[in-house]
């Protein structure tokens, strides 16, 4: 099956941001390059956690307050996507908006379990899947209104670093328990 030349754009973005994440965490669990394995208690984890999630939440956060500061200047969209229709520049806004709350919920839960759960060697994992948030969502925002093949490698590289760190987390995790 021929792919289109915009699923052939999804697809090199995606596959680029794939290659980047599984890279970036096998590099992070080999190298430990923040020096994490010195960690000894719970409270410096937690700190590991807090830090990783300053990003994530810094674009959930500009997330809103775009589209807060859009609906107060435009007539059209001050009163709200519940009680008008709202415009183009809105939606887009909007689901810029569902989307970044969408990954930072999936984010928050694997960026906790991982920090809780895993080796402290391999905790310089998820500051470093956090910087692949940041960048994935610039992209992501930057690319958004030019299509699915410019927006594609920010959308898979703020997802694929968090899915590609749970499946580890989780095959991790079989192994522990079955021995």
């Amino acid at each position: 099956m021929a792919l289109s030349s915009k699923q052939s754009g999804v697809f090199k973005g995606m596959s680029a941001a794939m290659l980047i994440s599984i890279l970036t965490i096998v590099m992070a669990i080999i190298f430990d390059p923040l020096n994490y394995h010195l960690i000894t208690q719970v409270s410096e984890r937690l700190t590991v956690l807090g830090l990783s999630l300053i990003f994530p939440t810094l674009f959930l956060i500009a997330s809103i307050g775009r589209l807060a500061k859009f609906r107060f200047f435009s007539p059209e969209d001050i009163d709200g996507s519940g009680l008008t229709s709202a415009t183009n520049e809105a939606t887009v806004l909007q689901s810029l908006l569902q989307n970044t709350l969408e990954q930072l919920v999936i984010a928050f839960g694997v960026y906790t379990a991982w920090s809780l759960l895993m080796p402290t060697a391999w905790l310089s994992a998820v500051p470093l899947c956090s910087l692949l948030f940041a960048i994935g969502r610039g992209c992501f925002f930057i690319g958004y209104s030019h299509g699915a093949p410019a927006r594609a490698f920010g959308f898979a590289l703020t997802f694929y670093s968090t899915v590609i760190l749970f499946l580890v987390l989780l095959g991790y995790q079989l192994l522990q328990l079955m021995g």
